[in-house]
C-alpha cells in the first residue's frame, strides 16, 4: 500500500497541511513541541507526521515520540516532557485560528435510546446494524468507481459566521459523504464529523473551496481503489458507548470518539 493511499484515506490530511506548512504555524504554536513540529514540517521532514490538527490532539508524550525520528534527521533536539507539560492539552477556544476544537455533536446525534450497542452490532427494535468493513471491488455495485460517480457536495455560499447555516450545510454534506464512502467500499476509512467540520473551516480559511477539494479527493480515492488492495479494517477498536453514535438514515448509523469513526449498516440496505 503506497504512502499516497494512506494519505488519501484520511481525507483530512489535505486540510491539516494548509496550516502546518503555512507561515501561521509558528505563530500559532503554543508549546516547544508544537514549535518543533512546525520546524520539522517546514524543513520537508513531515511526511510521516499527522496533520497539525491531529498532532495537537495528542498528549505531549506522544507528540515527543512522533517528532523524535524526523527531528533527529535534522539534528534538532526534542524537548524533554516534564510532569507539568505532560498534562492533557486544554480545550481550544472557539476563535482558535486552526479551528481544531472538538465539535459539540450532541445536536448531530440521532435517536438510539431503545437500541443496544454490542460491539460490532447495534440492535434496535426496528432491526440491527452491523459494523461495516472496507469491501473488495468485486463486491461493489457496477459503476461506482467510474468517473461519472461524483461525491456531489454543493459549495457553501452562506455567511460562515452564521453557525446555524454552517451546521445545516455540514450535516447534509456529511450524510452524503458517508453514503458515498460506503458506496465505493471504504466505509471503514471515514472521517468523524469533528474532523469533517475542522477540514471545512481549515480549507475555507485557506481560500480553498471545500466541496471542490473533497470532490477531487473522492476522484483520487476511486482511482486508487481500482488499482490497490485495501484491508477490511486497519484496527480492532470498537466504540464503547451508544452515546457516541448518530443516525445518518434508516440504514446507516455512525459512531465516533473524535479520533476514530465506525459505520454500521443495516443488512437490508
Amino acid at each position: 500500500m503506497t504512502a499516497r493511499w494512506l494519505f488519501l484515506l484520511t481525507l483530512g490530511a489535505f486540510a491539516g497541511s494548509l496550516n502546518a506548512t503555512g507561515e501561521g504555524c509558528l505563530e500559532n504554536a503554543r508549546t516547544d513541541l508544537e514549535t518543533l513540529y512546525c520546524k520539522v514540517v517546514s524543513e520537508g521532514q513531515g511526511a510521516g507526521l499527522p496533520t497539525w490538527t491531529d498532532f495537537r490532539r495528542n498528549d505531549p508524550k506522544v507528540q515527543a515520540l512522533l517528532l523524535r525520528r524526523p527531528a533527529g534527521r535534522l539534528g534538532l533536539v526534542v524537548p524533554e516532557v516534564t510532569a507539568s507539560s505532560a498534562k492533557p492539552p486544554q480545550p481550544q477556544s472557539a476563535n482558535d485560528p486552526d479551528d481544531a476544537k472538538q465539535v459539540d455533536t450532541r445536536q448531530f446525534r440521532g435517536k438510539l435510546a431503545r437500541c443496544r450497542l454490542e460491539g460490532p452490532r447495534i440492535n434496535c427494535p426496528q432491526g440491527r446494524y452491523d459494523l461495516i468493513s472496507n469491501l473488495p471491488n468485486r463486491k461493489l455495485a457496477n459503476g461506482v468507481l467510474a468517473a461519472e460517480n461524483h461525491l456531489g457536495l454543493s459549495s457553501f455560499t452562506d455567511d460562515r459566521s452564521n453557525e446555524d447555516a454552517v451546521r445545516r450545510y455540514l450535516s447534509d454534506a456529511y450524510d452524503r459523504y458517508i453514503l458515498k464512502m460506503v458506496e465505493i467500499g471504504l466505509g471503514a476509512n471515514t472521517m468523524s464529523f469533528t474532523a469533517f467540520h475542522n477540514a471545512f473551516h481549515t480549507m475555507e480559511d485557506g481560500g480553498v473551496d471545500f466541496a471542490r477539494r473533497m470532490e477531487r479527493t473522492f476522484t483520487l480515492l476511486k482511482q486508487d481503489k481500482k488499482n490497490l488492495a485495501v484491508k477490511a479494517r486497519y484496527h480492532d477498536e470498537l466504540p464503547q458507548d451508544l452515546s457516541l453514535c448518530a443516525v445518518i438514515n434508516a440504514d446507516i448509523v455512525v459512531c465516533d470518539n473524535v479520533g476514530t469513526n465506525w459505520v454500521y449498516v443495516s443488512p437490508s440496505r
